[in-house]
C-alpha cells in the first residue's frame, strides 16, 4: 500500500471511530431521556383523574405553555464596513462531538453559573428535554485570540465522561434548557417548549455579563457576527436558531467569521 493510500485509510478509520464514539454517547443520553419520560408519564397518569375532575367542575382547562421568549429581529449587515479582517487560524482538534475545540484558555469558568433556580424562564430539570431540540455554535475571540466556551455551562454538578477526543459532560444534578457538553462551542437547546432563546439567555445561565461593550470578564467594543454577516444590534438579542453560527470579537484586531460543519446528529 502506498503512503498516500495508507494515510487515507488511517483518516477513514479515525473518522469512523469518532462517529461511533459520538453515536454511543448520544445513545446513552437517549436512554436517560426515555427513563425520565417514563417517570413523567407515570406521574401524569397518577394525577390525571384529579385533573379531569377539576376541569369538569370549572369548565376550563389548564393554560398551555406559550412562547415567552419573543422573536428577536435579525439585523444583519455587510462585512465591508469593518475593513480588513484577520484570518481565524487553526480551529483546533476535533472534540467528542466531532467539532473543533480551540487550543486556547476558556473565556471564563463555570463558578458563577446558576445552580438550579429558574433563569429567564428557563428551568433546570433532572433530565434533558427534547420536545424542542436544536444546536447553535458560538466562537469567541478576545483581542484577536481565541477563547474556549467551557463544557458544563447550564449543567450544575457537571460530571465528565472520558472519550478518546476529550471529556464529555454526560450528567449533572440538573440540565438547563441551554447547555454545553464539550468545550467546542456547541450550545445545546433542549427545551420542553418551542420558543426563541437568545445568547443573552445563555449568558444569564452562565452567570457572565454580555453586552455591546463586554463579554464575560473582558471589556471592549463587541463586534458580533451571525452566519458570516455582521450583527448590528445588542449581542444579547442574537437568536439561537438551529445551526446558527455566531461569533463575538471583543476588541481588536477583528477576526473573520469562522465556519464549522455540524456533524450528523447535531
Amino acid at each position: 500500500m502506498t503512503s498516500r493510500r495508507r494515510t487515507k485509510a488511517l483518516r477513514h478509520a479515525e473518522a469512523q471511530r469518532r462517529s461511533e464514539s459520538l453515536e454511543a454517547l448520544e445513545a446513552r443520553r437517549r436512554r436517560t431521556r426515555i427513563l425520565g419520560a417514563a417517570v413523567g408519564a407515570l406521574v401524569v397518569a397518577g394525577v390525571g383523574t384529579g385533573i379531569g375532575i377539576a376541569v369538569s367542575i370549572t369548565g376550563t382547562s389548564a393554560p398551555s405553555a406559550t412562547n415567552s421568549g419573543g422573536t428577536p429581529e435579525l439585523k444583519l449587515g455587510s462585512l465591508a464596513s469593518l475593513g480588513p479582517l484577520q484570518p481565524p487560524g487553526s480551529p483546533g482538534p476535533s472534540g467528542p462531538e466531532g467539532v473543533p475545540i480551540p487550543s486556547a484558555p476558556a473565556l471564563a469558568g463555570t463558578t458563577n453559573e446558576a445552580t438550579g433556580h429558574s433563569v429567564d424562564g428557563i428551568s433546570c430539570d433532572t433530565s434533558e428535554q427534547t420536545l424542542f431540540h436544536i444546536h447553535a455554535h458560538l466562537t469567541i475571540f478576545v483581542n484577536g485570540a481565541a477563547r474556549q466556551l467551557p463544557a458544563g455551562i447550564g449543567i450544575p454538578g457537571a460530571r465528565a465522561q472520558a472519550t478518546p477526543e476529550g471529556p464529555f459532560i454526560s450528567s449533572g444534578t440538573c440540565f438547563y434548557w441551554l447547555h454545553t457538553h464539550a468545550a467546542d462551542g456547541i450550545i445545546h437547546i433542549e427545551s420542553p417548549v418551542q420558543r426563541t432563546y437568545t445568547l443573552g439567555d445563555f449568558f444569564d445561565e452562565w452567570g457572565e455579563p454580555l453586552g455591546p461593550e463586554q463579554v464575560g470578564p473582558y471589556h471592549a467594543k463587541v463586534t458580533a457576527f451571525y452566519d458570516g454577516k455582521r450583527y448590528e444590534a445588542n449581542p444579547r438579542d442574537i437568536p439561537l436558531h438551529a445551526h446558527a453560527q455566531i461569533q463575538l470579537d471583543v476588541g481588536t484586531p477583528l477576526v473573520a467569521p469562522e465556519h464549522i460543519t455540524f456533524p450528523n446528529g447535531l
